[in-house]
């Protein structure tokens, strides 16, 4: 098996656009949630969401045609080709290779499927637009990238929802590491709609104003979007060509207890970690810093902490959640962990938790959310969380190359 590097980084996020700007933003703790723009949200009690602004695919995608995809595939082939840029790779090279994409999602294309929805009750079946019918298959998402980039290869989309990102880590990981591929794309991404917002409404998961993970007094999630994507290729080539290694990837772990639809389980969770843990040839004492999955939900955040205390006892490493910054960005959230995680390796800190005011103190003791602002630092082995409902659990394991 071949050891296996991230040698590009590619964010599109509510914060900033561009792993330089994302990673300056998360470190300083910035916040970028704001009141809803792309969908009328007054009939709903929670208005605000973390949107992206200033996104406007022709300034970064030079092959796909922006009329033709939903905003979910344009957000995963920008932040795809953000990557390709950052890793110095030659494009021609990546896709004259062994080359794919693996992308995670929650909602797919919902943005086009509300539409088309629409258009549906309104007109029936023949009014529907055929160009919008085009672009809502889920598969786009990895599609885009791959159209976008040239490559030949796997394009899979995966709809685990919450922890997809970190699934397709791992796959892509096992691509590389076995030989099956020699370069692959892997992330996630989704876009703020009126269905996802609905729909953690509906289950009470949505807080009104601002997310505040591991806080005394948080209420729920706000909801976000983003393209997050990671380049993998084998170590050995890496260095040949003298890249800039952010971190190697140790390994990972995925299960699913399936015990209940939306409620997380902590044994299965610490199961996952200790899976991981093996996989990757790391022990608990070993590991400096976790990337929380930490939505702001009482249940997730509480339930997160008693399974992390189930393999490190009393020892915790200090976890936090850039969630409280991103908002819950859905299918890309674990991707963009996975960034977090490469920069604070790299840059020598540890992403905050911003909004919070009073750990909970149900949490039990020892608990170090990193409030408010990085804090210096030089992790060597970080972790990184990925939950979604139906108990779909993923753990990565990344460690700054030596």
């Amino acid at each position: 098996m071949r050891r296996v590097v991230i040698t590009g980084l590619g964010a599109v996020s509510p914060v900033g656009i561009g792993v330089e700007v994302f990673a300056d933003a998360v470190r300083a703790g910035r916040v970028g949630i704001a009141p809803v723009r792309s969908f009328d949200a007054t009939p709903f009690p929670s208005r605000k969401a973390a949107e992206i602004d200033d996104f406007e695919p022709t300034d970064i995608l030079r092959h796909l045609a922006p009329d033709q995809w939903g905003r979910s595939a344009l957000l995963a082939a920008a932040a795809s080709r953000l990557a390709v840029q950052d890793s110095g790779l030659d494009p021609d090279a990546l896709a004259a290779a062994r080359s794919g994409s693996i992308m995670g999602t929650t909602s797919g294309e919902s943005a086009v499927g509300q539409s088309l929805g629409g258009q549906w009750v309104a007109q029936g079946l023949k009014g529907l637009d055929p160009r919008l019918v085009g672009q809502m298959p889920a598969g786009q998402i990895a599609g885009a990238v791959n159209a976008e980039l040239g490559l030949s290869g796997d394009a899979q989309t995966i709809p685990t929802a919450c922890s997809a990102s970190n699934y397709a880590l791992g796959y892509a990981f096992d691509m590389v590491r076995s030989g099956e591929a020699d370069f692959m794309l892997a992330g996630g991404a989704d876009a703020v709609n009126r269905l996802t917002h609905a729909g953690f409404y509906a289950l009470g998961a949505m807080a009104k104003d601002l997310p505040q993970p591991f806080d005394a007094n948080r209420s729920g999630i706000i909801t976000g979007e983003g393209g997050a994507a990671l380049l993998l290729e084998p170590l050995d080539h890496a260095l040949a060509r003298g890249a800039r290694i952010y971190a190697e990837v140790l390994g990972y772990a995925a299960n699913c207890d399936a015990s209940h639809m939306v409620h997380p389980d902590a044994t299965s969770i610490a199961e996952c970690i200790e899976a991981a843990h093996r996989n990757a040839g790391v022990a608990p004492e070993q590991i400096d810093y976790i990337c929380a999955h930490g939505t702001g939900t009482p249940t997730n955040d509480s339930t997160e902490v008693q399974a992390v205390r189930q393999v490190f006892g009393d020892r915790l490493p200090p976890i936090s959640s850039i969630k409280s910054m991103l908002g819950h960005t859905m299918g890309a959230a674990s991707g963009f962990g996975a960034i977090a995680c490469c920069k604070a390796l790299e840059l020598g800190f540890l992403p905050p938790t911003a909004n919070l005011v009073e750990t909970d103190p149900e949490l039990g003791p020892g608990v170090d959310c990193v409030p408010g602002r990085g804090r210096d630092a030089q992790p060597r082995i970080v972790q990184n969380h990925g939950f979604a409902f139906g108990g779909n659990n993923v753990i990565t394991i990344l460690g700054r190359y030596t």
